[in-house]
């Protein structure tokens, strides 16, 4: 391979390849920006959480953590707090406005269900978030090694198409195997990156996941404090 110059081969291939390789550029420029994205927000969000989470479990009072809740947007357990707190405050209003009953015999005789779907749907809209383009790393890591494949391909028939017309010599078949070869490099690293990231951030949003069904269970238990000791 002495005196081979991969450049030029590159810039000398025919288009098909020209062009499999173009898409594995943009393939994997959309996947570094994807990752670059998901990592900022998900560390952001991570320590959103832990300072809503600890000023949650602090004691304060429920609008003082409301206000809390407003001020940290960032915070997924702070979209479920206020998810959950502007149900109870409907339900609260209807109750006065009917005068039907206390909070307590409303969730004696309901139940706490009105709150827990209240708390799902600030834990699904809070995911949405969370998982939005995660996916599409996963179709780059699954289709760009079969991108590459196909530019391999084409570039070895290529190098045999030259072996047909009379060029019976490793220089005559050396460049087409070398644009074949550079395809599945490009595959490969447009895929390897994107395959892993997937993971990493599934792993992450698990265990966001995680920490927020446990912040759901606390909150029912705030909230029943609550009315008990409105009751005494």
């Amino acid at each position: 391979m002495q005196g081979l110059n991969i450049w030029q081969i590159l810039w000398e291939s025919g288009f098909v390849v020209k062009f499999v390789l173009l898409l594995l550029i943009l393939a994997s420029v959309l996947s570094w920006t994807i990752v670059l994205q998901k990592y900022k927000q998900l560390k952001s969000l991570t320590k959103a959480n832990e300072k809503f989470y600890q000023f949650f479990k602090n004691g304060h009072p429920l609008s003082e953590i409301s206000r809390e809740a407003n001020e940290n947007s960032d915070s997924s357990m702070s979209l479920m707090f206020k998810r959950g707190y502007e149900e109870l405050n409907r339900i609260s209003e209807r109750l006065a406005a009917s005068g039907k009953g206390s909070m307590l015999s409303h969730f004696a005789e309901h139940g706490f269900e009105s709150l827990e779907r209240a708390l799902k749907t600030g834990y699904n809209q809070a995911n949405e978030k969370m998982d939005l383009r995660v996916a599409t790393l996963a179709s780059i890591g699954s289709i760009t090694p079969f991108v590459g494949l196909f530019g391999t391909v084409w570039g070895i028939i290529d190098a045999f198409a030259g072996l047909s017309q009379g060029g019976g010599s490793i220089e005559a078949v050396a460049p087409g195997i070398a644009e074949a070869l550079v395809a599945t490099a490009a595959g490969l690293a447009a895929a390897i990156p994107a395959v892993w990231f997937f993971n990493y951030f599934n792993n992450q949003i698990t265990r966001i996941n995680s920490q927020m069904e446990s912040f759901s269970q606390d909150f029912l238990n705030l909230m029943e404090r609550s009315i008990l000791i409105k009751k005494d």
